[in-house]
């Protein structure tokens, strides 16, 4: 199993925006794509210097294959989305995971 996590920090100013955004637009967007089958928002607990709050979304897929197929063909135009409603309110990284084992 992989793991793309997409850690973000989103400004105070458009916190609640982004929140239902991410919640009722985003997220059910990747999943509609259908290669991810599963995805889960965590609050990082940590204070920021440069402010804001920092969130980490972790969406499961079967392969690194089928990632590399949402990189082709959907992260584009999601990726845009995000960029024209939060711009510069928004940073955000992104890391691939494999999974080992579960405990």
């Amino acid at each position: 199993m992989i793991i793309y996590n997409v850690t973000t920090n989103i400004h105070e100013s458009v916190h609640d925006q982004w929140m239902i955004w991410m919640q009722h637009k985003h997220i059910p967007e990747m999943l509609a794509t259908g290669k991810f089958t599963s995805a889960r928002m965590v609050r990082v607990l940590i204070e920021e210097e440069m402010g804001g709050t920092t969130y980490s979304v972790q969406f499961t897929t079967d392969s690194k294959e089928t990632l590399e197929k949402y990189y082709l063909e959907d992260a584009p135009k999601l990726r845009e989305e995000a960029l024209q409603f939060f711009g510069d309110k928004m940073l955000s990284f992104r890391t691939e995971l494999e999974l080992i084992s579960e405990h």
